[in-house]
């Protein structure tokens, strides 16, 4: 069983995870209203992930005993200047992620909580492909400068699949 503090905190981000989802639909829709369908599709199993990322944490809070705590989700941002810009907020937000589950990380050798530490590794670990996986795309994108290079990159995003186990194959 986890501590009142560590249950608290794990509920902070199983909001955060509910509002990662949230994001990852709303650039999903403004990619899909600017024509970037490739890039919406992406998106979209983002969202996916996200989903399930939230879906892990509460699982973990109810093994351990903990009582959840359903939150307020924020209204996400939905306007991006360009397919640039939406993919780089995503990038922005991955790497606060990950310096949220790092303080959880903190937090949990703080209190020795040994059993919750382990389980953030797991996440750290997909947090450095996400953040991989989008400068990357940033990184494509940021080398083309016509339409046509956009559309190929868009085209390539559609590649993206999801797996059985709930995580995704990137077309990079």
């Amino acid at each position: 069983m986890i501590n009142e503090k560590m249950t608290t905190q794990l509920n902070v981000q199983f909001n955060k995870e509910l509002y990662s989802a949230y994001l990852y639909l709303g650039m999903s829709a403004w990619c899909a209203n600017a024509g970037y369908n490739g890039a919406a599709s992406w998106f979209m199993l983002q969202y996916d992930e996200e989903q399930m990322h939230a879906l892990k944490i509460y699982n973990y809070m109810l093994s351990q005993g903990s009582k959840i705590e359903l939150m307020s989700i924020e209204k996400p941002e939905m306007n991006y200047a360009s397919l640039l810009n939406c993919f780089q907020n995503s990038l922005l937000h991955e790497q606060k992620m990950t310096k949220s589950f790092n303080k959880l990380c903190d937090l949990a050798i703080k209190q020795k909580d040994h059993t919750s530490y382990g389980f953030f590794q797991w996440f750290l670990q997909e947090q450095i492909e996400e953040e991989a996986t989008v400068a990357y795309i940033i990184s494509e994108l940021n080398h083309v400068d016509d339409k046509n290079g956009i559309f190929m990159i868009d085209n390539k995003l559609s590649e993206r699949n999801a797996t059985k186990q709930g995580t995704t194959n990137n077309a990079n």
